[in-house]
């Protein structure tokens, strides 16, 4: 399993390969903390819930909850926990800390957007705008 950024002009392309769909959601967990500062297992626990029509919906969505709760509760996740995943949702407890990370995620974007099967794992793809 692997991440990385690219860089785009006013925005960051997110990238992933993992073995199943849980590691992509524990990759992007990683790589936001880590575009966040944040470094380190945390001990906190939060509760995650997002639905979504399909998987790169709810990729996003995932994305979009983490990084709305670094913003607004200054909770970074750093890991997850617990997580049970259906078609249209996930229900998670994520482990995470308190910090003051900067507000770099304005949006997350469904260009590109991609969650699907790919040889003998997964990949994924979502564009943040920062």
């Amino acid at each position: 399993m692997s991440y990385r950024w690219v860089d785009h002009t006013a925005e960051l392309e997110l990238e992933i390969e993992a073995s199943d769909e849980r590691e992509v959601l524990e990759e992007a967990v990683r790589a936001l903390a880590e575009l966040l500062g944040v470094k380190g297992p945390g001990e906190l626990h939060r509760p995650v819930a997002v639905t979504a029509a399909d998987r790169p919906a709810l990729l996003a969505a995932w994305i979009e909850e983490l990084a709305f709760l670094a913003e607004s509760e200054g909770f970074v996740a750093t890991g997850i926990v617990e997580l049970t995943l259906g078609d249209d949702h996930l229900h998670a407890a994520v482990a995470g800390m308190l910090d003051a990370p900067p507000p770099l995620v304005k949006a997350v974007t469904y260009h590109r957007l991609a969650f699907e099967a790919s040889g003998e794992g997964y990949v994924a793809r979502v564009v943040l705008d920062v």
